[in-house]
C-alpha cells in the first residue's frame, strides 16, 4: 500500500515567517510539500514566504497562531486540513529567546511566557498532529531545540528550562509513537545567523568575537538547519527517531576547555 504521508506531504511549520522556520518552510515548499506556516505578529513577513513558495509552483498558506494556546492550535490544524488535507509533517520552530534575567529578578509571567511558547507549544502541536493522523496514519515531527537544552547560560533559566523539557518531550514521544511509525526527532542549533542573533549580524566586532569561540570558525545559517530538517522529514531518514541532532560547528563540545 502506498503511504500518503510520503506521496502527498502536508506540513505545518510554526514560526515560519522568520529565521529557521522561514528557511524550513521555503525548502519544504520548493520540494513539493504543501505548507501551512504560522506567524505571531508579522503577517507581511509570513505572506512574503507564501509568495516565495508560490513563485516556485508550491502551495502554502500563512496562519496567525499563538502556539501556546490550545484553541489556536486547534484552529491552525483545522484550517490546514481544510486547505490541504491531513498533516503528515510537523516542524516546531516558533519560540522565544532567553530574557537574560537572573532568577531572583524573573517574574512568573516571564518564565511562563517562554515556557508556554517553547515547550507548551510543541506539546500542543504534537498532540494535535497525532490526533489528526488517527490510529493508522504515519508521519514525521522535527522539534527545533537548541544546544542550550544541555548547555546552560546564566540569565537563561526560562529558555534553557523550556529547551531541556523539549528534549525530553521529543525522546518520550519518539518511544511512544514508534509502533505507529511516527518519527520524532530534534535539531539543536548553536549560533545561527537569524534575527535571534541580530546584534551580531549588525555588529562585525561582536560577530567576530562570538565566531572565535566556535571551533568551526563561523556561525551557521538558517538554510543549513533547513537542509537537516528536510532530511529528517524525508524517506531517507525512515530509521531515525528519538534523537536530537546538534548543528553547531562543535561549539557545544568546548565546555570545560581551557581551564
Amino acid at each position: 500500500m502506498m503511504d500518503t504521508a510520503q506521496t502527498n506531504p502536508v506540513a505545518i511549520v510554526t514560526g515560519g515567517e522568520s529565521g529557521i522556520g522561514r528557511a524550513c518552510a521555503i525548502a519544504l515548499g520548493k520540494s513539493g510539500t504543501a505548507i501551512a506556516l504560522t506567524y505571531f505578529r508579522d503577517a507581511k513577513a509570513a505572506e512574503t514566504v507564501v509568495g516565495e513558495i508560490a513563485a516556485t509552483g508550491g502551495r502554502a498558506i500563512a496562519v496567525q497562531a499563538d502556539v501556546g494556546r490550545e484553541d489556536a492550535v486547534e484552529a491552525l490544524f483545522a484550517q490546514t486540513e481544510a486547505a490541504f488535507g491531513t498533516v503528515t509533517r510537523l516542524v516546531n520552530s516558533a519560540g522565544l529567546n532567553m530574557s537574560g534575567t537572573m532568577i531572583g529578578d524573573m517574574t512568573l509571567d516571564q518564565f511562563d511566557r517562554v515556557v508556554r511558547s517553547d515547550l507548551y507549544g510543541p506539546f500542543l502541536t504534537c498532540r494535535r498532529f497525532v490526533r489528526g493522523l488517527g490510529a493508522s496514519g504515519t508521519g514525521r515531527i522535527v522539534n527545533i531545540s537548541s544546544i542550550h537544552e544541555r548547555a546552560p547560560r546564566a540569565g537563561g533559566v526560562d529558555y534553557d528550562s523550556a529547551k531541556g523539557g523539549l528534549a525530553q518531550l521529543t525522546a518520550t514521544l519518539a518511544l511512544e509513537l514508534a509502533p505507529q511509525r511516527i518519527a520524532v526527532n530534534g535539531v539543536a542549533p548553536g549560533m545561527i545567523l537569524t534575527p535571534m542573533n541580530q546584534s551580531a549580524i549588525d555588529d562585525a566586532a561582536e560577530l567576530a568575537r562570538k565566531e572565535a569561540a566556535i571551533p568551526w570558525g563561523r556561525a551557521g545559517t538558517a538554510d543549513e538547519v533547513a537542509t537537516l530538517v528536510q532530511f529528517l522529514l524525508s524517506d531517507a531518514a525512515d530509521y531515525i527517531t528519538g534523537t536530537t541532532v546538534t548543528i553547531d560547528g562543535a561549539l557545544s563540545l568546548t565546555v570545560a576547555q581551557g581551564a
